[in-house]
């Protein structure tokens, strides 16, 4: 069988830790190669070896039958590969055609120095005109959807000329119009003879977008198969090693009386209008909708991130102002942000560093020094209560995969025991395993007296852990649902419901 490419027995080791172990993926042209596994697994690690950001240890890349290795990103690139990151790296203050033609602009009569706008234009406007994308070249990237930012960023690769490009949760905060729309581009690429290895936690887009199958499991290659011969049981046994019979934990907590209380909640500059909602202890709230109806508006303004307009926010009964992010940690709240990379983590700073940062008061002693002894100790509690994966506390945050990283940042939040945990796409970019581990935790909290508001845009996860569902539209309130009765196809209508 002929290839485009070939991943032929890839190690890579760092200090403590083999990475990859013999790994061997191969992809076909005209085809989706889905890589699957746990966080931790080794996909993102194998990656980078393809796409010169690591160096591998051993084996071989075949790329149309000629053996290849990139020293850097922009030689594999040059080369033939491409790579959508899941946290987009763009220029957001420039344009559209600006970060397509970052670093190779057309010049002006070939003048060095110079950058021929209108070829610019021209170029930009005839790919996407290829690839049914419609985008104005001119716009400025910090104005697009997120959907929009990924389209811009697959045309770059294809400007390139990619033979293979390679999609990292592609629709981890993408709604389910643009997930379509992304498939569509992805059928395109398909069609122009790209191979597209796509990278995803999702198993039912697994299943429906892929020809191949690879699952990895501890840095080793698990099986490859054809996507139409695989179940999402089967891919899930293989990436945990274990039958997973329920994806969501059995539900002990009992919602009780009323902890938090927002009335007529609005903010001057963010898309919150009117809101206003209970939320009770013990409870898991979610918050459904559509990108852009307000739910992640809505709980950083909870937090204090936000100017608000009018409103009033009690907390047992108590008035209470987050006018602040200070002020709301004061009055015990915690905010697990969307944007893990931009807001989440502070990426040169160690593991234990992002663990205690929000917890250092309880570290003074003799209001000089912090106890290394006590931030030790509280941060083996939390790599051993979210399960981290790491070799030690002093390893570099930015270097643990995504889900791990989220985990860092759940367990920084325990530290502050919050009354009222405000989380926002927590298990986004998290494998089935792990998001199992998250839904017992947020369970556990809840069954402590805890009150939990959780943003998601998957529904069945929605259904599947929360007590209740706030449905928003357009930045209020479309509708209060309770998970047990309702139907995503009712929360979708409501998603869609203009509120006047």
């Amino acid at each position: 069988m002929e290839y485009l490419l070939e991943l032929n027995n890839i190690s890579k080791s760092f200090p403590g830790v083999k990475a990859l172990d013999d790994v061997t993926v191969k992809v076909r042209p005209n085809t989706v190669h889905a890589l699957v596994g746990e966080n931790g697994a080794g996909k993102s690690t194998l990656m980078k070896c393809l796409f010169g950001i690591y160096k591998k240890d051993s084996g071989s890349i075949i790329l149309s039958r000629k053996e290849v290795s990139f020293a850097t990103t922009a030689e594999a690139m040059r080369g033939g590969i491409a790579m959508v990151h899941q946290e987009l790296n763009q220029v957001h203050t420039r344009s559209v055609m600006e970060n397509v033609w970052l670093h190779r602009f057309p010049k002006f009569h070939n003048i060095p120095g110079t950058v021929d706008h209108k070829k610019t234009y021209r170029d930009t406007e005839k790919i996407f005109n290829d690839m049914d994308i419609h985008i104005d070249p001119r716009a400025i990237i910090r104005t697009l959807s997120t959907a929009q930012r990924q389209m811009v960023e697959i045309a770059k690769a294809v400007s390139f000329g990619a033979k293979v490009i390679v999609l990292d949760e592609p629709t981890s905060s993408l709604a389910d119009n643009e997930v379509m729309l992304l498939f569509k581009i992805i059928e395109l690429l398909k069609k122009r003879g790209c191979g597209v290895i796509y990278i995803s936690h999702r198993m039912n887009e697994i299943l429906r977008i892929s020809d191949d199958v690879t699952i990895m499991r501890d840095g080793k290659h698990v099986s490859s198969d054809s996507a139409k011969n695989l179940t999402i049981g089967e891919i899930i046994k293989r990436m945990v090693g274990r039958e997973l019979t329920n994806v969501y934990p059995a539900k002990t907590n009992k919602p009780g009386e009323v902890m938090l209380e927002a009335d007529h909640f609005s903010c001057v500059f963010r898309n919150v209008k009117n809101v206003s909602f209970k939320a009770r202890k013990g409870e898991i709230l979610g918050f459904a909708g559509l990108v852009g109806a307000g739910r992640t508006e809505l709980v950083e303004s909870l937090f204090g991130l936000s100017t608000l307009k009018s409103g009033n926010l009690k907390k047992n009964g108590k008035p209470i102002n987050n006018h602040t992010p200070i002020q709301a940690m004061k009055n015990r709240f915690a905010l697990v942000t969307e944007e893990r990379r931009a807001t989440g983590i502070f990426a040169p700073l160690d593991i234990q560093e992002n663990t205690v940062i929000c917890n250092l008061k309880s570290y003074l002693r003799g209001k000089i020094y912090l106890s290394k002894k006590k931030m030790l100790s509280d941060t083996l509690k939390e790599i051993k209560r979210f399960s981290i994966k790491t070799v030690s506390t002093k390893t570099k945050i930015r270097s643990l995969s995504g889900g791990n990283q989220q985990k860092v940042i759940l367990g920084r939040w325990m530290l502050t025991e919050p009354d009222v945990l405000l989380l926002d796409e927590p298990t986004r970019g998290i494998d089935v395993g792990a998001k199992y581990e998250i839904y017992q935790i947020m369970i556990d909290l809840a069954s402590e007296g805890k009150s939990i508001l959780m943003v998601s845009s998957e529904l069945p996860e929605l259904l599947g852990v929360c007590d209740r569902i706030i449905v928003m539209s357009n930045g209020q309130v479309a509708g209060d649902v309770d998970p047990k009765v309702t139907s995503q196809e009712e929360i979708m209508a409501l998603a869609g419901k203009f509120v006047e």
